[in-house]
């Protein structure tokens, strides 16, 4: 009876058994023990095991190994955000004297990394056009080290030149950094086609449902790999093991998803192409798409579920057509399981001047669409409605 308590706050060693959890277990513990001094050195010297959640932990090894899978590369890492991943690779890779190209339709919080803070390093950035590759090759210079590229371009939905841009890096020793955000390695292959480091925001299409925040990077070379991962446990980029835990789950569905919203995109913007208002639809999948040729060149039979449209009569016309359109989320993001409109020049694209923004296609009656799996009927049943709703503001 006088026996000394067990400690409470004493945690008992995980149970062991014969069989395994069907579901992935969500581990968030932020620190792992180990046996004595010597096996800590062994798991630093060989990297095996997990000790300092900030270096690594077993829900992100799992979500990084089934991305990995899917881009065709081992060795890719996961970060707390899709900028972070972006920002792990400026972090790691370049250095104060190096230029940096960056295609002149990049996502806005790219664009305004490269504008206002790779300068604050000593890095110099050029922005060219990606459907150009003779623009890209006129903007390299003696201590170009990489160029930035999205494949389909964020809100415009244009095609990058990437069989001449991938000539080019490889001609020139640049490295060549695909954001496959957008196409998703469902739609292109980025590692395939000559790039070398290829990011996603897996907030979007590869989780898929809204609640998880997280950036995926890999790189085709092991030794360029590790200055990136340093420089992502250094700044402390990490990742949740619960966001990890539920875009695991999400990523199950993923290639469901994608190809129902994508068959679903290219009907929306049939349907939309023909109505009063309407000035243009973007999607790689219509004959009058500026790139049409290019995309077949680049993606093959597929085309993506992202789209875009512009409306007539500006602001108001665009204020209109989303107040008349309440179940479909206005909404700055993209990916998720039901469709939501972006409007760039309120989001995205905010910090560009009226100029800067007309010069790229995207005026105040610009608006993104990211399809989701809503039955085709209602979405543009919803959209016709919104559309004519704006042009009668």
């Amino acid at each position: 009876m006088n026996a000394a308590p067990k400690s409470l706050v004493r945690r008992p060693s995980w149970p062991t058994s014969t069989s395994r959890p069907v579901v992935t277990p969500l581990q968030p513990s932020v620190v792992y023990a180990s046996q004595d001094p010597d096996a800590l050195d062994t798991q630093y010297d060989e990297g095996s095991g997990f000790t300092y959640a900030r270096e690594g932990h077993p829900n992100a090894s799992v979500l990084a190994q089934k991305i990995d899978s899917l881009e065709g590369i081992s060795g890719g890492i996961i970060t707390g955000s899709g900028m972070s991943a972006i920002g792990a690779v400026f972090l790691g890779v370049l250095q104060s004297g190096d230029h940096v190209i960056g295609a002149d339709q990049l996502y806005g919080r790219t664009l305004r990394m490269m504008a206002d803070d790779l300068p604050k390093f000593g890095v110099e950035t050029t922005l060219a056009d990606p459907t150009d590759a003779n623009a890209i090759a006129a903007a390299i210079q003696p201590n170009t080290k990489m160029i930035v590229i999205e494949v389909v371009s964020n809100p415009t939905i244009r095609i990058a030149d990437m069989v001449g841009i991938s000539k080019i890096c490889k001609d020139s020793g640049i490295l060549l950094m695909i954001d496959n955000t957008f196409t998703t390695p469902r739609g292109y292959q980025p590692f395939d086609h000559g790039a070398d480091i290829v990011v996603h925001s897996v907030t979007k299409l590869l989780a898929g449902h809204s609640d998880a925040t997280l950036g995926y990077v890999a790189a085709k070379d092991a030794k360029l790999m590790e200055k990136i991962n340093i420089a992502n446990v250094t700044w402390g980029l990490t990742p949740s093991p619960f966001d990890c835990w539920l875009a695991e789950r999400g990523l199950q569905s993923f290639e469901l998803r994608y190809d129902r919203a994508e068959a679903t995109a290219i009907k929306i913007s049939v349907a939309l192409a023909g109505l009063p208002g309407i000035t243009r639809v973007l999607h790689p999948s219509l004959p009058d798409h500026p790139d049409h040729n290019r995309a077949v060149q680049v993606l093959g039979n597929r085309s993506g579920n992202m789209m875009s449209f512009e409306v007539a009569g500006g602001r108001k016309a665009a204020n209109a057509l989303t107040n008349a359109a309440p179940d479909l989320p206005f909404a700055p993001t993209l990916g998720d399981v039901g469709t939501t409109l972006s409007h760039p020049a309120s989001s995205s694209h905010r910090a560009l001047t009226q100029e800067e923004r007309a010069a790229l296609g995207m005026s105040e009656g610009f608006f993104r669409v990211s399809v989701g799996l809503e039955d085709s009927a209602l979405l543009i049943a919803e959209l016709s409605e919104a559309i004519a709703a704006s042009q009668k503001a």
